[in-house]
């Protein structure tokens, strides 16, 4: 067993802390609210005052953190973890930053003796709480080896990709799937509803067959049942499409659809549905066709006939000039 700092306690941080605890791994905890920190403490958890108290303890150190320059922060800083490195110490950075950011990182804690991972994960807040994760990973291969039996306490599944940087970079391809799922979710729930025809029974037709997949089989129910809390909320899935976007940028790429799917969340982030998971994103959709996903089925508009609709374009606005 190990002993291990867990930097970010958030609710990805603190369910993948509570599993390595399960695991029977020795944890220090760090995070801004203490709250979480003292839960923790509660089960076990030793509570440490900084980041680089925290680094100064352990044999492995991770962080969970929203954004790129609050990882730099925690590494870097003052009081931060390059401040309590030691030979041998291991840095698993779980959060989604920037995939050079990620490279910079390791670079810098290699100068004080330092190994480092950027192991971003998918699976959202239940496959924290279950431990079935999905770990990408960018680094070397013997840090990689010694940090497997922690993976196995949060995950199912963990691939060391390549080197650092790596792992940032399959979060990327990631989120660019996973925000597409949720958008074409979102349109296909509201076609069913405006359509008259019940959206649960159609996720039921549908989930087996080719448009199959892990949102489809997830967030439907939650969604049905007027549940939109997080999960994974909405101003942290703009963020990671906007890193997807400065990637794209960065290496030439264009990325039209995601582009345009951020642009959905954006619009959320305008409505103040920051706090709201990534699958509320539907709200948008309601708002477009004027129509609620949870309200009672209505009979669908009748669809013009073509003749009919070329003569109502033809014949709009009584004093138009004739055309």
């Amino acid at each position: 067993m190990a002993k291990v700092g867990y930097i970010g306690l958030g609710i990805m941080g603190a369910a993948i802390a509570r599993n390595l605890m399960k695991a029977g791994h020795e944890l220090v905890v760090h995070n801004r609210s203490q709250t979480i920190v003292q839960e923790l403490v509660a089960l076990g958890a030793t509570a440490a005052h900084s980041t680089k108290e925290v680094a100064r303890q352990v044999e492995f150190v991770f962080t969970n953190l929203p954004d790129t320059p609050d990882v730099e922060k925690v590494v870097l800083g003052p009081n931060g973890i390059i401040e309590g490195a030691h030979e041998g110490l291991i840095y698993i950075d779980n959060s989604t930053i920037k995939p050079e950011s990620a490279r910079m990182l390791a670079t810098r804690l290699a100068e004080v003796g330092v190994s480092a991972l950027d192991a971003p994960v998918s699976g959202g807040d239940v496959g924290a709480r279950n431990g079935t994760l999905t770990i990408m990973v960018g680094g070397a291969q013997a840090a990689f080896d010694q940090t497997v039996p922690l993976f196995q306490a949060m995950g199912k599944a963990w691939v060391l990709v390549g080197d650092a940087g790596a792992g940032q970079i399959a979060k990327v391809c990631n989120q660019i799937i996973v925000g597409a799922q949720m958008a074409s979710m979102a349109e296909a729930l509201i076609v069913a509803q405006k359509a008259g025809v019940d959206p649960s029974r159609v996720v039921d037709a549908i989930k087996g067959g080719a448009a199959q997949m892990w949102t489809l089989d997830v967030k439907p129910p939650r969604l049905f049942a007027g549940n939109r809390q997080p999960g994974f909320k909405a101003h942290m899935q703009h963020k990671d499409l906007g890193i997807c976007l400065d990637t794209g940028k960065a290496y030439g790429i264009p990325l039209p659809l995601t582009a345009v799917i951020q642009q959905l969340y954006t619009t959320m982030l305008q409505y103040e549905e920051h706090n709201l998971d990534n699958s509320a994103v539907v709200g948008v959709y309601e708002r477009l066709a004027n129509i609620q996903l949870s309200e009672p089925l209505r009979p669908p508009p009748k669809p013009l006939d073509p003749v009919e609709e070329a003569e109502q374009e033809s014949f709009s606005g009584s004093d138009a000039p004739a055309r």
